[in-house]
């Protein structure tokens, strides 16, 4: 039977390593602060980042949410990170995407002073790889290797097939991949056969949000699949990459919805605490 890799207790875990930590800082004086921005009609953004404050609110971190005026436009955007950078009471600075059309996407993550870039999106932690603990990471790459190493995957010297080579998960994923010792083959749209590689890794994680994309006849009795994608089915339900009657052949998989997602959101607050590490370092806070 192909077991289910639960995101929640990896999620509750790390919530209780988070809240020691944001205990500490209290202890020394500081409220730890998280400020997200919304600049966009995106309904399920503005979900996301509700949701993120309560839980931010039960580690006892404040979350800001501030909701720029939709027709703001990348000056103003900028304006208001430059302003954020400038507070050294906020901590960490996120931006809820998609942006609204027209706005620059690439200046506005520049603008996020690096080490309050509590996302990873900053140019300057792109190529920081061969030493994760100076850099901050995308939160859902870094989900995924918690989740492994939370069910007992040793990565050092594992074949790992990496299906998305995009920029927020692919790229940072397949760099922590070779920082754990994996030994990775990373496929992209251009690559001719998918499933020969699959075939020869124990471990596969896929991330490119095509539901389905990988079906029984790409998956093995001894596969472990970690599935980021997500995207909706025509009914509207929430579907990840790996279809469900692929999963039943696995050896072990991450369900959508619960499994990655779960631990991602916590994952931004432990960023959060590994930022004021370094704001500290350098003098910040």
């Amino acid at each position: 039977m192909a077991k289910p890799l639960l995101g929640r207790p990896v999620a509750k875990a790390l919530s209780h390593d988070v809240k020691k930590n944001v205990d500490t800082w209290k202890s020394r004086g500081v409220q730890p602060k998280l400020v997200t921005l919304l600049a966009n009609d995106d309904h399920a953004a503005s979900v996301y980042a509700n949701q993120k404050k309560r839980i931010a609110e039960r580690l006892g971190i404040q979350c800001d949410v501030i909701e720029m005026p939709q027709e703001s436009n990348t000056e103003a955007i900028v304006r208001e990170i430059q302003a954020l950078n400038d507070d050294p009471s906020v901590h960490g600075i996120m931006i809820e995407m998609p942006l609204a059309q027209g706005v620059d996407v690439q200046r506005v993550v520049g603008a996020i002073h690096a080490l309050k870039d509590v996302d990873g999106l900053s140019p300057c932690h792109s190529f920081a790889k061969p030493t994760p603990e100076a850099a901050l990471y995308p939160a859902t790459p870094l989900a995924c290797i918690r989740l492994l190493k939370h069910y007992g995957y040793d990565l050092k010297g594992a074949d790992v097939t990496l299906v998305g080579c995009g920029q927020t998960v692919g790229m940072p994923l397949l760099h922590l991949l070779i920082a754990e010792g994996a030994t990775v083959a990373a496929c992209h749209e251009h690559t001719r056969d998918v499933r020969a590689h699959l075939r020869e890794s124990e471990i596969a994680i896929v991330a490119v949000g095509k539901g389905g994309l990988l079906g029984p006849d790409m998956v093995h009795e001894h596969l472990t699949v970690v599935d980021v994608g997500i995207s909706q089915a025509e009914n509207g339900d929430v579907q990840g990459d790996l279809a469900p009657e692929a999963a039943a052949k696995t050896r072990a998989y991450t369900p959508t919805p619960g499994g990655v997602g779960a631990v991602t959101t916590v994952q931004i607050f432990a960023n959060l605490m590994h930022a004021m590490e370094l704001q500290e370092a350098a003098g910040m806070v």
